[in-house]
């Protein structure tokens, strides 16, 4: 699995992971057949949240016997995020996922607690030990200055935003702007939540001759285009053990430079929206 240094952190993760939004709406065993299958293809880095029902205990069960082999990311909801309430709800995701310490902790979404206190209860995690690094999520370009200001460099591990071929805003400002200054882009919903280009689309048939010429599939194709740059990650979701593997074997395609721009053609970023696309 390629992998390369998530933000500042100096530490090694692979560019495709595997989230869990919504993972409990399906059978649990199954779910957890996914998650494992994935952790034993190389997708090590496990994406999750208190706001996603049972998700975590879902984890729990997943990563049992293999905490040290997997990168581990949990998420904070904006009313939680004072000083004590940060520290509180990773004390209890850490309960649910049966673990001593996350690798990194997010939040969720910017919110109406000052981000100064939220990034207090951060560092007070870092310092013992709950927590290795912390991120933030949804956070457009304004968010993310205002949070360095008050943190300094090299302390936001990453920025999660949904990325995935037909939403690509992130392209304009905001993956250049932590590129600069060494935060990790991690893209979720990579498949676009349901809305996957048709096989029957022009981009479709693009996608699908692509993936031809790599003996992979259109996801795959997509995968490998979304983690194409040197700071970007990818955490897709999928409660098929099978499906999982196809995920995994994404991150060896290198599509080159032709490839690339037949997709940019076709799928294009379009103008800057006004405001940060989140779902």
């Amino acid at each position: 699995m390629r992998a390369r240094s998530f933000g500042a952190t100096g530490i090694s993760v692979p560019v495709i992971g595997q989230g869990t939004w919504r993972m409990d709406e399906t059978g649990r065993a199954a779910a957890i057949a996914a998650l494992r299958a994935g952790i034993d293809a190389g997708m090590t880095h496990i994406d999750t949240a208190e706001m996603y029902d049972d998700a975590e205990s879902i984890v729990a069960e997943a990563i049992a016997g293999l905490r040290e082999e997997v990168f581990l990311v949990s998420k904070v909801v904006p009313g939680n995020a004072t000083r004590r309430g940060v520290v509180r709800a990773c004390e209890a995701s850490l309960r649910r996922l049966k673990t001593d310490r996350l690798d990194s902790y997010l939040l969720h979404w910017p919110g109406h607690h000052p981000l100064e206190e939220t990034i207090a209860g951060f560092e007070d995690l870092r310092r013992d030990g709950k927590i290795l690094s912390w991120g933030l999520s949804n956070f457009d370009v304004e968010d993310l200055d205002a949070a360095l200001r008050i943190a300094g460099p090299y302390r936001i591990a990453c920025n999660q935003v949904i990325y995935h071929l037909g939403e690509r805003a992130i392209e304009h400002a905001v993956l250049p702007w932590c590129a600069r200054n060494g935060v990790a882009l991690v893209g979720y919903s990579p498949f676009g939540s349901g809305e996957f280009p048709d096989p029957s689309s022009a981009g479709g048939r693009v996608l699908a001759g692509i993936a031809e010429a790599h003996g992979t599939t259109p996801y795959g194709v997509a995968l490998a285009f979304l983690t194409r740059l040197d700071n970007t990650f990818t955490i897709p979701k999928t409660v098929r053990a099978s499906r999982a593997l196809e995920n995994a074997a994404a991150a060896d395609i290198r599509l080159n430079a032709a490839e690339i721009a037949l997709i940019d053609a076709h799928f294009p970023r379009g103008p800057r929206p006004r405001t940060l696309p989140m779902l």
